[in-house]
C-alpha cells in the first residue's frame, strides 16, 4: 500500500451562503489518479480549486476544514497560497498557454518567478517536462514559436508541461480533455497513465468511460456531497451505494 499524499479532512466550501463541497473526506495515495465523476455542478471542480486554494481567489467565498499534504495542512495560519501552488500543478478544461510567450517561455515561467535563471538548466528542466508531456519530438525545432500557435490537443499538453516543470508531487486536472478530439483525449489519457510515475493526479471528469480507464481509485459526488470512494474496479463492477450504481449505469435522475 502506498502511503498517503493527500488528506482531505471535513472540507466545506461556500460562494456566498451556497454550500458547495459538503463535509468531504478522503485520502489519496501516492502515485495514484484519483477520478472526481458526478453530474455537473455537484461540486468537484470546487472541490479541486480548494485542493490548491484558488477557490478562495473568488469574492465571497469561504473554505472550512483540513488537507493535508505530505502531512502538512495547507490551509493552516500562516500557510503561503503561493508556495503551496509551487507544490501542486493545475490544468484546467480548456488549454491556456500565456498568449505573449513562446513554446519555451511558456514551460519555463513557473521556474523563472523561482528565481532560476542559467539558461542550460532552464533548458534541460524544459526539455525533461516537453518529455514527461509527451510534446517534445513535435515542438523540438520550433521553441521559440508562440504557445498559441500549436494544435489544442498540443497546448493542453504544453500546458501540462508547464505544470510539471515545478517538479510538483501532485498534479490537478479539470475535465482536460473536454474540449478535445478523441485522437488528442487518446494522447492525454496516454500520458496520465505514464505521469502516475512519477506524480498524483486528481481529475475531474465526466466521462465515466475515461475514469474507468486511466484511474485507480473514483470519487462519485452528488449535490456537494462525497456519496462513495473506492478502488476503480470496485465501484464500475460493484458499487455499494444505489446513487453511484444508477450513475455509473446510466440510470440516474
Amino acid at each position: 500500500m502506498s502511503p498517503t499524499i493527500l488528506s482531505i479532512k471535513s472540507l466545506n466550501a461556500y460562494f456566498g451562503k451556497t454550500h458547495i463541497v459538503k463535509n468531504v473526506s478522503f485520502d489519496v495515495e501516492h502515485q495514484d489518479v484519483v477520478a472526481l465523476i458526478g453530474p455537473s455542478g455537484c461540486g468537484k471542480s470546487t472541490l479541486l480549486r480548494c485542493v490548491n486554494r484558488l477557490h478562495e481567489e473568488t469574492p465571497d467565498t469561504r473554505v472550512e476544514g483540513e488537507i493535508f499534504l505530505q502531512g502538512k495542512n495547507i490551509y493552516s495560519r500562516g500557510s503561503d497560497p503561493v508556495e503551496i501552488r509551487s507544490k501542486i500543478g493545475m490544468v484546467f478544461q480548456k488549454p491556456n498557454p500565456f498568449p505573449s510567450m513562446s513554446i519555451f517561455e511558456n514551460v519555463a515561467a513557473g521556474l523563472i518567478l523561482r528565481g532560476i535563471r542559467k539558461k542550460s538548466l532552464l533548458m534541460e528542466i524544459v526539455e525533461k517536462s516537453l518529455r514527461q508531456a509527451a510534446l517534445w519530438d513535435e515542438v523540438k525545432d520550433k521553441l521559440k514559436a508562440p504557445g498559441l500557435s500549436l494544435s489544442g490537443g498540443q497546448q493542453q499538453r504544453l500546458c501540462i508541461a508547464r505544470a510539471l516543470a515545478i517538479n510538483p508531487p501532485i498534479i490537478l486536472m479539470d475535465e482536460p480533455t473536454s474540449a478535445l478530439d478523441p485522437i488528442s483525449t487518446g494522447k492525454i489519457e496516454d500520458l496520465i497513465v505514464e505521469l502516475k510515475r512519477d506524480v498524483t493526479i486528481l481529475i475531474v471528469t465526466h466521462n465515466l468511460h475515461q475514469a474507468s480507464r486511466i484511474s485507480d481509485s473514483v470519487a462519485f459526488m452528488y449535490l456537494g456531497e462525497l456519496v462513495e470512494f473506492g478502488e476503480t474496479s470496485q465501484i464500475f463492477t460493484n458499487p455499494q451505494n444505489k446513487q453511484t450504481e444508477s450513475y455509473i449505469t446510466g440510470r440516474f435522475s
